[in-house]
């Protein structure tokens, strides 16, 4: 359906951003939320899970290669590798991308979220659904991690929404402690930890949350234009220390032999490396 019209969405309860709609393609109320995929004038295809903009077309690279090649080639070695949420697939992609990944388990508790992103977002996810290495679960999280064997994972990736609604479970007490058990050692969980210049309490009171249960905890930026506010910060807790360490020829050796380096469009070895040297305003939100 052809529109021409505008998308607000409200961010904060004093400022926000807006789409102009070419089209309309899809808008369904799932049994967890309002799902409504459209063509942009400025994004190319954006998708929205209750009035909040969750992945574009244009920028999507930016959020999915932080939220994946950064953790991976900071353990170095991840053979098993636990996706909760990204049910657009962009993180799946990205994860069979490193050749040394022999499992990758992907929990997105809405099916809705996964039909619409194979119908009209296509080329995120990319053939990575029919990958043999690739389980992909319609279902709780949760209670894939309360479930879950103890070790049984080397890297745990949260895609979510802030925690508000459908991804509030992914930010407590609960998830963490399980998350430290199914992981082996060496082992991290890394998720999403919002705009600090807005949103300053989300990365402190989840890096608070994360060093009850593991002994190193930190965070890195990455700057996604469609997460407005300055830079998005991505929140680690690790069984192993050094993550934020790692000299640029340390991670150069690491992706060259996963299979990544000159495979991306802003992720690489000297980013990845500046990612963590945060701006005190963020630095000082972290215990």
């Amino acid at each position: 359906m052809t529109t021409d019209t505008w998308v607000n969405e409200t961010l904060y309860p004093a400022w926000g951003q807006r789409f102009l709609v070419r089209r309309e393609l899809a808008r369904v109320q799932s049994a967890f939320q309002d799902i409504m995929v459209f063509d942009s004038a400025s994004h190319g295809r954006v998708m929205l899970l209750d009035g909040v903009v969750q992945i574009t077309e244009a920028d999507e690279f930016v959020y999915q290669e932080m939220l994946t090649h950064v953790p991976l080639l900071a353990h170095g070695a991840a053979r098993r590798v636990l996706i909760i949420g990204a049910g657009d697939g962009g993180v799946l992609r990205r994860v069979l991308m490193h050749a040394g990944v022999e499992q990758a388990v992907m929990v997105e508790i809405d099916g809705e979220v996964i039909r619409l992103a194979r119908e009209h977002l296509p080329n995120i996810g990319g053939d990575a659904w029919d990958d043999a290495r690739a389980q992909v679960i319609v279902g709780d999280g949760i209670d894939y991690v309360r479930t879950a064997p103890d070790a049984s994972v080397d890297v745990i990736i949260v895609d979510s929404t802030d925690p508000i609604g459908v991804g509030e479970v992914l930010f407590t007490d609960a998830f963490y402690a399980n998350a430290a058990r199914v992981l082996a050692d060496g082992g991290l969980v890394v998720n999403q930890c919002g705009v600090p210049f807005m949103q300053a309490d989300e990365l402190r009171d989840t890096s608070a949350r994360r060093a009850r249960f593991f002994p190193h905890v930190g965070a890195y930026v990455a700057a996604v234009p469609t997460y407005v506010g300055g830079f998005m910060t991505l929140g680690f807790a690790a069984k192993q220390a050094g993550l934020a360490a790692l000299t640029v020829e340390t991670i150069t050796a690491r992706a060259r032999a996963a299979g990544v380096l000159g495979r991306t469009e802003y992720w690489t070895p000297q980013v990845q490396h500046a990612a963590f040297q945060l701006p005190p305003y963020i630095a000082r939100q972290l215990p």
